[in-house]
């Protein structure tokens, strides 16, 4: 029988497909208005929203293809987010691909098929879609890393991420054939019902192999030491791209595989969780506290950002509702506004400093008080410091702690607290750098930071949902329990 294809429901999709392939034939025929293809790429994410929102109106939950793909609240939350976040990431890249030595169409082709990749990942209940929309994210980025194709730190940066990718995804198929051959199901909900039994220790080995894969993909400690180098050598636009979407893909697909298919089950899977998440907060913080380089100390800021959005998915068994689950999704859309932000204002200060040292930022509330405050905004939110949003994921991943309140969830708080306030130290050492030491002689001389007005408007849409989702808590709230509420 021919399966049953709902468009509509695929109609995201559909749109960014078209919007690639539209992209690629102007590319090709009108080679001469590289700009024309920026400005097409952005149009195709913003139409790729409305069918999101028109589904979201809709209410209804839709499965095709025997429950493989679902497109309920939680896969279009998402889809909303990724989209949001393609947008803000295509504002990032307009300037910077420009005016350097780069191709220029295929760069947008290949950051909207990426894209792509993360919308089918958030509707997808089955492993062999969520692998191949595993892939297609990662794929893309692999060529996106290298993208300085002139410079040997990118192309070692997209070699180094390119061969622990193909390692892990070769790990986590491992695991998922396993799965598969156990529970005779690649569908989430058939192995969940699977995982209810008294299911043989192979199963737990299969676990720990499937997320061993997803732990290279999201830079978890001790599967993270390709993110520093690939985070410093490739564009900055990518890096920002890298350490939020496809990071977030990662999650996504760690999250989606854990409460749809392990869960509820022997639990084999916590305490893998429970020690990356515990090395992850520890060895990131640690290792930015030494750093000289602003992509750099991001880089190592992130995986410690990983493991403290681990934290209440390592709990979650313990928990009674969906407070742990939200949590995840909460920390996951405020970390993306956080990052998104800080990565745009380092654009922004290279752009004149032509350095990403820390010691470049010395002086910038003198020379660029805008920029200044507003990276001082999202390296506080960071940090959790209230009133910005930072506070309320910090709050979110504490409270599924004290939900859970078994002796290992209250351990791995404690863990989690002390992490804060090494966070709290290396992200404040670069606000008073920028308010309170002088400036360099370069930077002094080279008069005030003129921003692009892309680079501009993602800075301040990344300003705005900090602000606003810290002193309005609410709004994000509300989205991460809708993620978890049937249609």
């Amino acid at each position: 029988m021919n399966p049953s294809i709902d468009y509509h429901a695929l109609a995201p999709e559909i749109v960014l497909t078209a919007t690639i392939v539209i992209c690629l034939l102007v590319d090709l025929f009108v080679p001469s208005r590289p700009q024309l293809v920026a400005r097409l790429a952005s149009l195709g994410v913003l139409g790729a929203l409305i069918p999101v929102l028109t589904l979201t109106a809709d209410g209804a939950d839709r499965s095709m293809f025997g429950g493989a793909i679902v497109i309920d609240n939680y896969a279009l939350v998402f889809q909303g987010f990724f989209l949001v976040v393609a947008y803000i990431s295509l504002l990032l890249s307009f300037d910077t691909i420009s005016e350097g030595d780069y191709y220029r169409g295929e760069y947008y082709v290949l950051l909207l098929t990426s894209v792509l990749g993360l919308l089918v990942m958030a509707m997808s209940r089955d492993l062999v879609s969520i692998f191949v929309a595993l892939e297609t994210i990662s794929i893309p980025t692999f060529v996106l890393a290298g993208w300085k194709k002139h410079d040997t730190k990118s192309n070692e940066a997209a070699l180094k991420y390119f061969l622990i990718g193909v390692l892990s995804s070769a790990v986590m198929l491992y695991g998922m054939s396993l799965v598969f051959g156990l529970s005779n199901s690649t569908v989430l909900s058939d192995i969940s019902r699977y995982s209810r039994t008294n299911t043989p220790a192979l199963f737990a080995v299969a676990i720990f192999l499937t997320l061993v894969g997803f732990a290279f993909k999201v830079s978890a400690v001790p599967f993270h030491f390709w993110a520093p180098d690939t985070y410093e050598g490739a564009p900055l636009p990518v890096t920002s791209f890298l350490s939020v979407a496809s990071k977030a893909g990662g999650f996504v697909a760690l999250l989606t595989i854990i409460k749809f298919g392990f869960f509820p089950s022997d639990a084999s899977w916590e305490p893998i969780l429970w020690i990356l998440a515990a090395a992850s907060m520890t060895l990131g913080n640690l290792a930015a506290l030494r750093q000289t380089n602003m992509v750099r100390m991001l880089a190592y800021s992130s995986i410690a950002q990983g493991g403290f959005i681990l934290v209440p998915l390592a709990v979650a068994g313990d928990v009674q509702g969906n407070s742990a689950w939200e949590a995840v999704v909460i920390y996951i859309l405020i970390y993306a506004a956080m990052n998104l932000g800080a990565f745009a204002a380092v654009i922004a200060v290279s752009r004149r400093t032509h350095s990403t040292e820390i010691k470049s930022f010395s002086g910038l509330g003198t020379t660029s008080p805008t920029i200044a405050v507003m990276l001082s905004i999202f390296l506080f939110s960071l940090a959790g410091i209230p009133p910005f949003a930072g506070w309320f994921a910090k709050f979110v991943m504490f409270r599924a702690v004290f939900d859970a309140g078994t002796t290992s969830a209250v351990v791995l708080g404690v863990i989690a607290a002390l992490n804060s306030v090494v966070a709290f130290y290396y992200y404040v050492a670069v606000v008073r750098r920028m308010w309170f030491h002088e400036a360099e002689e370069p930077v002094a001389a080279g008069g005030p930071t003129v921003v692009p007005v892309a680079l501009s408007a993602a800075m301040f849409l990344a300003t705005a949902v900090v602000i606003v989702a810290g002193v309005a808590p609410q709004v994000v709230a509300r989205i991460g329990e809708l993620a978890f509420t049937p249609g």
